[in-house]
């Protein structure tokens, strides 16, 4: 995917900073990364509120294996292919994700949070 496509895939959402990170694609909204393109899969942000929708659509979350060989599970899910092409559900669950990412940031301390108030 690239970021053209990305961009308008959130616009309806809102607007979105696309970036490079750690060998994938970071999505941020108000400062906090909430989607990303990870090992070529496009990915949603989950807490524990919204985990049950992807496992209802039969998603996965992202998994990396360490230098040790440990298995590591991300708060990322992969995204249901059919909202790519449903822009109004899509935009339902980019916000789902937002609020797992506000949730969860709201969580740590003060001084480790990075929602932005705009």
């Amino acid at each position: 995917m690239d970021k053209e496509f990305l961009e308008e895939l959130f616009a309806p959402f809102g607007e979105v900073v696309i970036r490079n990170m750690f060998g994938g694609t970071g999505i941020f909204h108000r400062g906090l990364n909430f989607a990303g393109i990870m090992d070529g899969q496009f990915m949603l942000k989950v807490d524990d509120e919204t985990v049950g929708d992807f496992v209802a659509e039969g998603m996965t979350p992202w998994e990396y294996t360490r230098k040790d060989g440990k298995v590591v599970t991300m708060g990322y899910w992969s995204v249901p292919e059919r909202l790519l092409d449903d822009p109004e559900e899509f935009k339902l669950w980019a916000q789902k994700a937002f609020d797992a990412a506000c949730r969860i940031d709201q969580a740590k301390p003060p001084k480790q949070r990075k929602l932005q108030d705009f």
